[in-house]
Formats: C-alpha cells, sequence, structure tokens
C-alpha cells in the first residue's frame, strides 16, 4: 500500500532488492571500490568499436548479472527503467532492444539511478508490476566528447571538475515476502535553477536540489538524520558535498558523519587525480550496487537514504551559455 505525507510517498511493504550488479572500468577498479563491483573492464572500449557501444556492453553485463542474482529470466521482467548521459539515451536503447521487455526510457542526469528505483519502486508496490529491471549506465570518454572536448585536444580541467564513472549499475525489483533490502519510501525532486552556468562545477548547480528534496522528506515524515545510517546524495563531489554539509546545518538538520557522496566513496582522491571527485549516472548506481547493498545485506547498514543528483544540461544548452538546471530524487532503503 501506497500512503503519501506531503511530497514523501511511504510504502507500506516495500519491493525486494531481488539482484543488483555493479560493472566498471579501469579507473574504478583502481579506485577503494574496486573489490566490489561484479566485472570490471581493462578496456575502455569494452572490446567494441567506439565508447558509446562500450557503454551498451556495460548495460549488457549488468542486466545479465542482476538477473542471474535474481533468479529471474528476461522474460520475467514486467518493465525496464534505464537512462544514461548520451544524447537521446542511446545506449539505454541499444540494451533495451536486445531483451524484449517493454521499455520506460529515462533521463535525470545523475539522478537517473534513483529516479529509476523510484519509480520501479512505486510501480512494484501499487501492484501495475510484479518486477521492474533499473538499470543506469555513464563513460567517462562519451561524457568528454559530448559535453566538454574531445579527449584528443587535451583540455586542461578545472579543480572543481568531477570525472565521469565509466561503469553501469543494475537493480531487479520485485515482490515477496521474507529477509532482505526493501524500498521504504520515495520523494522526488523539484527541479533548481540558481543560475550556475559552468560547467565544470555541477556540484554546485546540483547541491541546491539536494538540500531541497532531504529538507521536505524530513519534513514529510517526520524523520531526522539521526534515522539513518548513512545518507548518500549522488553525486556532488567535494564542493557539492561540502555546500550540502553546511546549507543542512543552517536549516536545523545537520547530516553530521553519516553522510557521504558516492563521488567521494568511489575514487581515492588522493592517490586518484579526480580533481574534485567521481560523477555521472553510473556514480550513483555502482556504489549502491557494488558497496552499498552488500553492506546492508552484511547487517553494517539497516537504513539508508540516497539522493541522486542530476544536472539537466544538454549540450546546446551548454553551447548557448544556458543556466544548469538540478534535481534530487531520494529513495530510501531498509533491511530491518
Amino acid at each position: 500500500m501506497l500512503k503519501r505525507t506531503g511530497s514523501v510517498t511511504l510504502l507500506e511493504e516495500g519491493p525486494l532488492v531481488l539482484g543488483s550488479s555493479a560493472v566498471g572500468g579501469k579507473k574504478e577498479a583502481e579506485g577503494p571500490l574496486g573489490g566490489c563491483f561484479d566485472f570490471l573492464y581493462s578496456d575502455p572500449r569494452a572490446g567494441q568499436k567506439s565508447w558509446e557501444k562500450a557503454e551498451t556492453a556495460m548495460q549488457d553485463k549488468a542486466v545479465s548479472l542482476a538477473l542471474k542474482k535474481s533468479g529471474l529470466s528476461a522474460s520475467e521482467v514486467d518493465l525496464l527503467l534505464n537512462g544514461d548521459l548520451v544524447n537521446q539515451c542511446t545506449p539505454s536503447c541499444y540494451t533495451a532492444s536486445k531483451l524484449g521487455i517493454p521499455l520506460a526510457g529515462l533521463f535525470g542526469a545523475c539522478s537517473t539511478a534513483a529516479e529509476s528505483l523510484g519509480l520501479g519502486a512505486l510501480l512494484v508496490e501499487s501492484g501495475a508490476l510484479r518486477t521492474a529491471l533499473c538499470v543506469t549506465s555513464s563513460h567517462f570518454c562519451t561524457a568528454e566528447r559530448q559535453f566538454r572536448t574531445p579527449l584528443a585536444y587535451g583540455a586542461q580541467r578545472a579543480p572543481s571538475a568531477q570525472w565521469t564513472v565509466t561503469g553501469a549499475g543494475a537493480f531487479v525489483l520485485g515482490q515477496g515476502g521474507g529477509r532482505g533490502v526493501r524500498l521504504r519510501a520515495v520523494c522526488f525532486g523539484r527541479p533548481i535553477d540558481m543560475g550556475v552556468t559552468d560547467a565544470s562545477n555541477m556540484g554546485a548547480a546540483m547541491a541546491p536540489a539536494a538540500c531541497d528534496t532531504f529538507s521536505r522528506f524530513f519534513t514529510d515524515s517526520s524523520r531526522s538524520p539521526s534515522d539513518f545510517d548513512l545518507i548518500l546524495t549522488g553525486d556532488l563531489g567535494q564542493i557539492g558535498h561540502r555546500i550540502v554539509s553546511e546549507r543542512m546545518e543552517q536549516l536545523g538538520l545537520p547530516l553530521g558523519d553519516r553522510y557521504n557522496d558516492c563521488g567521494l566513496m568511489v575514487y581515492d582522491l588522493q592517490r586518484q587525480d579526480m580533481h574534485a571527485g567521481g560523477s555521472g549516472c553510473g556514480c550513483s548506481a555502482v556504489v549502491l550496487a557494488g558497496d552499498v547493498l552488500s553492506r546492508m545485506r552484511a547487517g553494517t547498514f539497516k537504513n539508508v537514504l540516497l539522493a541522486g543528483t542530476g544536472a539537466l544540461m544538454s549540450p546546446m544548452s551548454l553551447q548557448q551559455g544556458d543556466s544548469i538546471v538540478g534535481v534530487a530524487h531520494l529513495v530510501w532503503l531498509s533491511c530491518e
């Protein structure tokens, strides 16, 4: 049953995460979470002819691994919700074309993983679906080519810039009893435009949206940050993480040491030259699928909040000098 309280939808039963998988690349393998991935590619092209096709291959691999863990076949999945950063979510469409599953393509930029989980959870909880497959990916090389400068150009990266994660995460949601990680609540974000135009400082563009979603969730659900073992944004990097920490404290909702950012977890910023941290659709997807869910199943965490943060820009809007609209979609995962 669904219960609406303000902008938060509480799920009485909550669909189970039946299976999940994380696929990454070479840089991700060298990071602190390298051992948490289900599969890692040493070749950035994943044996394909282009980076974009490599991203499709990563989604394909993540899907097959998540389905295997869930014990389901593609024919037993009612709906695929997937997305990426490439124009018109092309890699996601090619992955979908091979599965024979009805498709709901999504674009939420780096918030896509949380967006797909939130929508999938509501559809399963309502009884509209029995199962949902949520998939998200990104690739450093495809993002650089589309949003910034071709790699061969050798442009210098600003200190505030973040490194797009090369990876894909997949989650199978379904009805059922028993123990496991369930989605307990969903709070969709409002688009917020603070006038930031610097594409190399996306943390500052997305942070206000994260604060807005967090504050609405805590107020409407009558919960506090202390109710959660881990609170994540995905992915603001160093600058956005600092803004959210300071702003939430000003609002009287300090997140404290339980607050982390997926862009700060996936890479070792002291050892790897990633400037302000990681980003991209795949960032929160692989951190959640590869690290956080494993720790929840092991009993380390019982209640986790993930606010997926996205910069809703396009190549055209950047070329025209328009501001970057931010959004943050939140999901509450629990194994209590």
